[in-house]
Parts: C-alpha cells; structure tokens; sequence
C-alpha cells in the first residue's frame, strides 16, 4: 500500500489552505494534514485542527498563541507560535510536502527554508517567486526540492508541458479573467471603483489580497513574473491574454506552431489535488465542464486603463531586487486601497513612483530582500500619510 502523502498547510485558513482542506478530506486514504500554520484565525485553525489531528499546529500572532494552546491541550497536538516556529516547522522528517498558501512576502522564508531541507512545494504564494525568483530556483536544484505550482495558470502550464522535455517551448500564453472591469473604457470610470466593487470577482473566490491584484491586472502581472521563474521562459516570450470564461487556465505554444491548453471549470480545487497528488490526477466527483455551455473568446489587456501589468514588465526588465520593490508597493497599496487611503488608480501611481525610486542590486539574499521589503513598505506609507 503507497503511503499517504504527509502535508505541511501554511495559510490553513485563507481560501487556497480551506481548499486544500476540502480535497485531504475526500481523499484520506492518500493525504494527510501534519502541520497546519494560520496568522490569526483562531477559531477556525482550532476547528481545523481538531478534526485533521495534525502533529503541530503554529499560529503565528503570539498574542493568540494561548487561546488555540488551551483549545488544544487535551489533544496530543502540538501548539507553538512566531514565524520562526514556521522554518522548522516545514523542515521536519514527518512532512512531505508544503503547501505554501501564505499572503504576500511573509511566504518567502518558509518557503526557503522547505527549499534547504529538500521538500516537495506546492507553490500558491506567487510573491516568493515574484520577489527572489532566481534565488529559489537556483536553490530548488540545488537541494533536489520539487516546484509544483497551484496557481490555476501556472499548473495549466506545468500540466501542458508534462512528456514535452524534448520539444522547444516557443511562447506562454498566460490568460487572464479581466477582472470586474475588463469592460470598462475610460479612466474616469476606474477612479470612482469602489472596495465592495473590486472585491466582486466574476469567476473566482479568492482572498481580499489577490481579488483586488486581479481587477488591477496585478495579479497576472505577479503571474507573468512567476512564470519567468517557473518555466525558465523570458518576458518576452509570456503573453498575457484576457480570456473572460476562465475555461481555459493556460496555453502553450511550441517552435512547430503546435499549441496545447489545459481546460477546465474555474475551481482551484483541481490545481490544489493536483499538486498534492504530486501530478496524479485524484478521482472526484466535482461539476464537470460541458462544452455547450460556452463560447470562448479573447482580447488584449487594456495597459493603459490597467498599467499595473506594464509596471511587472518593468520590474522583471530592470532585473535585481525591482520586483521585489514592485511586491513590497502593491501590498501597500492593496492595504490602502482597502481601508480607503487610496484610489483603485491611485494604487499604480504608487507602485510606479516606488519603481522609480529604487536602483536596483543586481543580486541579492534573503537579509538584503527583507531589509529592502521593510524600506519600501515604510517609504510608501510616508507618502500615503504625506497625502493627507
């Protein structure tokens, strides 16, 4: 009997962690939960914890550490707190893969430090690559750690380029949903978008983080910037397609003119079994697509109603650490797009002004990353506040 797939869950709580929750549930025979990592969601990673028995459980707001310890205590669970519990957390002998679910930068060190102790990654938190792309990469190889992707895009990519080793990769064609207002034509129209209207995704449920990424284009732009890394492909050679169905998740077109595209309901439970079976397709029984019920169709992006996607061109063209000053000023500029400090517009102009701030190194490690993260962050909430 094949053993089961041990997991380590880093964001239980968020949409991709729940998710994941859903497809090791109906499959228990074949996966199992042995850590479980949240921030602050006390009362449903207690939930989850008791009914998935993990080995250890980390929430990483020390200030809720002693509600989920006293929630826990009359289990064999283990509770501890603090990001550093998280770096040894996913290097222990009882975990086979890490799915890394976390929001935005605070993925990138858990992610590294899987890397070193030769993990499989299921990788959903896009911003590790975005932000030290060629250092995980490099670092992956050199461990022997296995890359699976779960953004829906990046695992159509990986399912297309499955048995072709042998065959020139010519271009990748990343589509994209378009977002709330892909039908939308004029500025004005985008300066009065409001939260509750950016949040209203057409085709996918996602956390706030990523939904608000999407209607600016961000998101695919982040995606863009990951696929680079993933598939060792140039900027060049990725095009960003709006397809508004969200039927087909990725294509790929080879040096003969072939092209191969991977279909399927918009559901990210798919990706998620897919990367946790370790490409084995697990049976289920969820909506299956039927053809008659839609007519594809695509168009260009609008960079210029929605620049975020050109600043992440930007960003990878001028190399080094850029993109991760891109990351560190659209996360600020999401959170105050959030709590109504700024306009949806107002969020590129932003992110532009902290890209053209920087000169970017051409190299870097994980300290300078960090450092240059916090720098960012605190230079764009300066200009915020300067605003006011």
């Amino acid at each position: 009997m094949t053993p089961k797939k041990r997991i380590a869950i880093l964001g239980s709580t968020g949409s991709i962690g729940t998710q994941a929750l859903e497809v090791i549930r109906d499959h228990r025979e074949k996966l199992e939960v042995s850590v479980l990592v949240a921030r602050r969601s006390t009362e449903l990673l207690i939930r989850q914890a008791l009914e998935f028995e993990p080995q250890l459980v980390v929430i990483t707001d020390e200030t809720c550490y002693e509600e989920v310890r006293r929630a826990l205590s009359a289990t064999p669970i283990e509770v501890q707190t603090g990001s550093d519990s998280i770096l040894e957390a996913v290097q222990r002998p009882e975990v086979d893969i890490v799915l890394t679910a976390m929001v935005g930068f605070s993925g990138l060190a858990p992610t590294l430090s899987a890397i070193e102790a030769g993990k499989t990654i299921a990788l959903s938190n896009k911003e590790t690559l975005v932000v030290a792309g060629e250092l995980i990469m490099s670092l992956a190889k050199r461990h022997g750690a296995r890359i699976l992707p779960v953004d829906s895009e990046h695992s159509a990519i990986y399912q297309c380029l499955v048995g072709e080793e042998a065959n020139p990769l010519e271009r990748i064609l990343l589509t994209a949903s378009g977002g709330p207002f892909r039908t939308y034509r004029t500025i004005e129209e985008l300066e009065g978008v409001t939260v509750e209207q950016a949040l209203a995704h057409p085709n996918w449920s996602m956390g706030a983080k990523v939904t608000i990424d999407s209607a600016s284009l961000m998101n695919k732009g982040l995606e863009m910037i990951e696929a680079r890394w993933l598939f060792d492909t140039p900027a060049e050679a990725i095009e960003v397609i709006v397809h508004p169905q969200s039927i087909i998740h990725s294509m790929v077109e080879f040096a003969d003119g072939s092209v191969k595209a991977q279909l399927g309901l918009p559901d990210m439970r798919l990706p998620i079994s897919y990367a946790l079976g370790l490409t084995e397709r697990i049976a289920n029984d969820y909506p299956r697509l039927n053809f008659m019920d839609y007519s594809f169709t695509f168009e260009r992006p609008n960079l210029e109603l929605f620049p975020n996607l050109a600043l992440a061109y930007r960003a990878l063209e001028l190399g080094g650490t850029a993109p991760c000053v891109l990351n560190a000023a659209n996360e600020v500029a999401v959170e105050a797009f959030l709590s109504g400090q700024l306009g949806f517009r107002a969020m590129s102009t932003l992110i532009e002004r902290a890209l053209e701030a920087h000169r970017p190194a051409p190299s870097y490690d994980l300290d300078l990353l960090v450092e240059l993260d916090a720098e960012v962050r605190q230079q764009c909430r300066q200009w915020l506040g300067s605003r006011r």
